[in-house]
């Protein structure tokens, strides 16, 4: 099987918080890459460094060392108008979609904010319906609603759908359905293989959840304490661990057993 190309690479990527004493290194020396057309899971405990690396893929936060290369080219110091452009084509849905809802506009508001960034709003209103079809919504149905008005599950479809406005090339999920109960969690992740089976879009999904790694994932990328500790391809890091720190994780994950008399 012939490896994917590389979309998104990162070396020695580093950030550090604080100086001196208070020194505090969340992400330190990682290497990473990420395959076109694959669904990436970063997995581990709160404050391992997965959302910290996230952000410096998103260029929320900029590294303290590394490189960060997107598309082949060298994105570690973007600022204006090349990250603005950036962001065109790498987008975020984040842990809290009610947060992400100014809670006074209604979701067709809320998506048509991205038709001045599309060019036309006849072309922004095409986009919102495909967007909304990706992800199993239907504008007669939810364009007029307001958030209070939505399931949490809709509320993080239609985030999905925001992003997907923008026909980004790579989408970070960062801990998208850990607010989520485990019936609209499933129903997220089944959105997030279609985009990937369906349209092939390239996928960073950050969870403390390995057992959704399982699910979702062709690559996982473990993170304990900043230092990326075990990554490969999902059938081998799951159920070849090499690391302690997986299969604690592992360990943790609930099994169904016999429970027939013997």
């Amino acid at each position: 099987m012939t490896e994917p190309t590389v979309l998104f690479r990162g070396t020695g990527v580093t950030r550090n918080f604080g100086r001196g004493k208070h020194l505090v290194e969340a992400v330190k020396k990682v290497n990473f890459s990420l395959g076109q057309g694959q669904i990436t899971t970063v997995v581990g405990e709160s404050g391992s460094g997965k959302s910290t690396l996230a952000r410096m893929v998103l260029r929320l936060l900029p590294t303290t060392e590394g490189l960060l290369e997107f598309d082949g080219r060298d994105v570690t110091t973007i600022t204006g108008p090349e990250r603005a452009a950036y962001w065109r084509d790498v987008q975020a849905v984040f842990q809290d979609p009610f947060s992400s809802f100014n809670q006074f506009f209604t979701v067709r508001r809320l998506l048509s904010r991205s038709f001045r960034l599309i060019g036309s709003a006849a072309a922004g209103r095409d986009r919102m319906e495909e967007a909304l079809g990706h992800v199993g919504l239907s504008g007669a149905d939810v364009l007029d609603r307001f958030p209070h008005q939505l399931s949490g599950g809709q509320r993080q479809r239609v985030m999905i759908a925001r992003a997907l406005m923008m026909r980004p090339k790579l989408l970070v999920a960062d801990e998208a359905t850990s607010m989520l109960d485990a019936s609209l969690r499933v129903n997220i992740l089944n959105v997030l293989t279609d985009l990937r089976d369906e349209l092939g879009m390239t996928i960073l999904f950050i969870t403390h959840d390995i057992g959704q790694a399982c699910y979702i994932a062709d690559q996982v990328l473990v993170m304990e304490q900043g230092e990326m500790v075990e990554q490969g391809a999902a059938d081998q890091v799951i159920f070849d661990p090499q690391h302690e720190y997986t299969r604690r994780l592992l360990s943790d994950v609930p099994r169904l057993t016999d429970q027939s008399a013997g």
